[in-house]
């Protein structure tokens, strides 16, 4: 354990940081294998420091058999050997620390892996010790215990023929859900955490956090159209009593370490934020929401409204104000490309990359990149289901096409909102495979990589990657943009994002121009004559009545 580290490290510390995240799979392959892998991850730490970064979160390196890329874990306290050894981890941490940044690890604690000890346990038999620590139930009528649909399509129930019950699984077949109610399992959860921290790691991204409850009689779901299954989680999503876990968990782990933890939350708005990250009550320091990332996940595949953006987030930012602190977020593991969702990636690529980066990076909480997104990586093209790898893609398809949708359309549907838009290989230059491996990768890299990639971005002071090197240095030297209150200006513009960070002292404007045709205003609150001008994503200066197509500018303002 790198105490000396762990106890230099002030309260709060993550307030202050700029965090990264990796996903191990695609970002470095250091063995030529085709296969990322954390020594790969560790050469690349000097990039990282260069960028900014003081946090570095990296998706689940455990021993796994795949079936959810590493989301399903055979083994909490081993090292998945596609991605290496403990050994391999260990100098990973030290590098990481020694540069005097914070590394971060996926918690997947909702459920296991079928082939983790634990499940080959409780499947052994009704009567094993560790029967309970996964949910078991008999069926009804010849059928499944209940009604509710995998948030994968398909039944949330695995018949087991050994034994004749069903489990319960969420996510895979292959994942089987843990039974929280059960204090033994939690207590061997807990022993986990306890490891991982004394070790040195310096927090948990808690994964599935809001699923961990579920209503204890498995009642049906809500079924008002007469379907089987209805995508409507309100039986195990943030379920009455979950709060009850995780303050449990804090006690018995969080609140005896120098850590960050932040939870992946879906299904909750900004009102029931503080519950979860009020500092009043001592849970988790952050959450991901997902309001803002669920406005493209729909058949139009239409970028949402401006106006639509700034609810949602001026929501969360207001809700939060002196009571807890947002995780900033526009890409994860999880979404395709911002700049193809939102952006222009035709007309106005690194404009419209860039503009997104500043109309999310400044607001009041700390600001999570993800791999790739610092240069823009866009979506790719999938011209077959064979292209892809992620088991929801995969299994979203049969489910529309069991359902009459043309093989057409769904390819349309995937090619906007897969998973695997995000998990093509890390674009580091313009030699074979984008520089990530001398080998044929896992995933096939995006052709356009010989256009958008590091090497190139790293001498092209106009670069989206520069970009990003800009806004961070910025964080770091105006602490109004780490602790200012954000307000909102122009509140009612279609085209244009404002907003302001008021400290003490000092005002800084923040005006994003989210389209592609000028955008003009008449507001005496909004007056550019006269004030600094700090960053801009042009090089030639505008004017001050308007914004050219998906413009930036960043001004600090007379007060």
């Amino acid at each position: 354990m790198n105490t000396t580290f762990t106890r230099r490290k002030p309260k709060d510390w993550w307030k202050e940081s700029i965090a990264y995240q990796i996903y191990p799979r695609s970002f470095m392959d250091s063995n030529h294998d085709g296969i990322g892998d954390l020594n790969g991850i560790t050469e690349k730490l000097d990039y990282l420091q260069d960028l900014g970064i003081d946090l570095i979160w990296i998706c689940p390196m455990y021993r796994s058999p795949n079936d959810d890329n590493g989301y399903d874990i055979s083994d909490y306290q081993q090292i998945m050997a596609e991605f290496g050894t403990m050994a391999d981890f260990d100098r990973l941490l030290d590098e990481v620390h020694t540069r005097g940044m914070h590394l971060v690890i996926d918690l997947v604690i909702n459920h296991t892996s079928d082939e983790h000890p634990w499940f080959l346990e409780s499947r052994a038999s009704r009567t094993n010790p560790k029967r309970d620590w996964y949910i078991w139930r008999e069926g009804k009528n010849g059928a499944e215990p209940n009604n509710w649909e995998g948030i994968f399509k398909g039944s949330a129930w695995q018949y087991d023929t050994a034994t004749a019950q069903y489990y319960l699984h969420l996510f895979t077949p292959r994942q089987p859900d843990l039974n929280w109610e059960n204090r033994d399992m939690r207590a061997a959860l807990y022993r986990m955490m306890r490891w991982w921290l004394d070790k040195g790691v310096d927090g948990f991204r808690i994964d599935a956090i809001c699923h961990m409850k579920k209503d204890p009689l498995l009642s049906d779901m809500p079924n008002p159209k007469g379907q089987r299954y209805v995508p409507s989680f309100d039986r195990h999503l943030n379920y009455d009593g979950l709060l009850e876990y995780v303050d449990d968990m804090c006690r018995q782990v969080f609140d005896h370490y120098n850590i960050v933890t932040i939870g992946e939350m879906n299904g909750i708005g900004a009102d029931q934020g503080e519950a979860w990250v009020g500092e009043n009550h001592n849970r988790l320091n952050m959450i991901f929401q997902f309001e803002h990332v669920r406005l493209w996940q729909h058949e139009q595949c239409l970028p949402p409204s401006v106006n639509t953006l700034k609810h949602i987030f001026t929501h969360w930012q207001d809700a939060l104000e002196g009571k807890g602190w947002n995780a900033l977020y526009v890409e994860n593991h999880d979404v395709s490309r911002v700049v193809t969702r939102w952006g222009a990636c035709r007309e106005f690529w690194r404009e419209s990359a860039t503009a997104i980066a500043a109309m999310y990076f400044l607001m009041k909480g700390t600001p999570f990149i993800y791999q790739g997104q610092e240069i823009g990586m866009t979506n790719s093209h999938f011209a077959t289901i064979e292209d892809f790898d992620d088991v929801s893609a995969k299994n979203q398809y049969a489910d529309l096409l069991s359902k009459g949708v043309d093989k057409t359309q769904i390819l349309q549907l995937l090619n906007h909102t897969a998973r695997d838009h995000n998990r093509t290989p890390m674009q580091w230059d313009n030699s074979q495979n984008a520089g990530f491996s001398d080998a044929p990768p896992w995933l096939r890299v995006n052709k356009n990589y010989p256009k958008i990639n590091v090497a190139d971005q790293q001498q092209d002071p106009l670069s989206v990657l520069n970009f990003y090197k800009a806004l961070i240095r910025l964080r770091k030297q105006e602490k109004t943009l780490v602790q200012g209150r954000y307000q909102l200006v122009l509140k009612h513009h279609r085209q244009l994002y404002a907003y302001r960070r008021d400290g003490e002292n000092d005002r800084i404007l923040i005006i994003c121009n989210l389209s592609g045709e000028y955008a003009s205003w008449q507001d005496d609150t909004v007056m550019l004559v006269g004030q600094t001008l700090l960053l801009s994503n042009y090089s030639a200066s505008g004017d001050d009545t308007g914004l050219r197509p998906w413009e930036a500018r960043v001004y600090r303002m007379r007060t």
